[in-house]
């Protein structure tokens, strides 16, 4: 896996959405407020919370994962559609760190190479839904001040879920990765082409133009040059006769009651512009 590239990584990438679907817990607040509704007993939250303080004191490395998620229950807004063991917020992480010491922060970072390490690992041997997850931690534990060691994670987590064809996300963890380290090449090979692979062709184009800013002697990114424009002309050429198409359907339909179609009427290109005119076929 990566290492904090001192300059731009010319390396290609073999690796490739990892989106861990996690599963819905059981609203046990739900049915206690049912059971006091109806036995009018009231049922206490003491077990939940002492369990809770203890796991805590015993965590030596805390994430601001663990502290929103407490905000949200207390408050309730607990948002069910949000992969929560997926998702990091890189602007909460950061307030989160504001009360951390420079020792705290120090610690976080070191269990984060820790675990990258692992991650690493547990890639080469094949297992990426588990590589995945473990980049996760690490990036929930990894201060926010340590761009390139954050835009290895993301980029190693890309990867992972790459191999997982979970391309979507793959290319949100390439694009946080890039956030990071701009110049950082195997992710924008990554996210080059996975956007091809998504027909995402203008967006894959101009990440391998980046990537020849960067490295212009990149063989990948010079035969993209060569083969994505023609099939972006192609696909704007099929997404125009659709258009037309519909366009035709539209008219034929409000022009049905006055017994006309749009046979009757002729449309013509100007080369010099493109714009089209449409013009009443006499005699018709």
């Amino acid at each position: 896996m990566d290492s904090i590239p001192k300059q731009a990584d010319t390396s290609a990438s073999d690796e490739e959405r990892f989106e861990d679907a996690s599963s819905k817990e059981f609203n046990e607040k739900a049915v206690d407020e049912v059971i006091e509704q109806v036995a009018g007993v009231h049922i206490g939250n003491s077990l939940n919370t002492n369990t809770s303080a203890s796991s805590e004191q015993a965590d030596k490395f805390v994430d601001c994962k663990s502290d929103a998620e407490s905000d949200e229950e207390k408050n309730g807004s607990k948002s069910e559609s949000r992969d929560d063991d997926d998702f990091i917020d890189d602007e909460s992480q950061r307030d989160w760190e504001k009360g951390l010491t420079e020792e705290e922060k120090l610690a976080n970072k070191a269990k984060a190479d820790e675990l990258k390490a692992q991650g690493n690992d547990l890639f080469k041997q094949g297992e990426f839904e588990k590589s995945a997850k473990v980049y996760t931690e690490a990036l929930r534990v990894c201060p926010v001040e340590y761009s390139a060691e954050r835009s290895i994670l993301y980029a190693n987590r890309a990867a992972a879920k790459t191999k997982l064809n979970f391309k979507p996300s793959a290319i949100d963890d390439c694009t946080k990765a890039i956030e990071h380290n701009p110049m950082y090449l195997k992710a924008l090979l990554r996210r080059a082409t996975l956007y091809e692979e998504a027909d995402k062709l203008d967006e894959s184009l101009e990440d391998f133009k980046k990537i020849l800013e960067l490295d212009p002697a990149n063989v990948e990114a010079k035969a993209a040059q060569t083969r994505l424009p023609p099939k972006i002309e192609e696909r704007n050429e099929r997404l125009k006769e659709e258009m037309m198409g519909k366009l035709k359907d539209l008219g034929n339909m409000i022009l049905r009651p006055f017994g006309l179609s749009t046979q009757n009427f002729a449309m013509q290109q100007d080369p010099s512009t493109g714009s089209y005119s449409i013009n009443f076929k006499s005699g018709n």
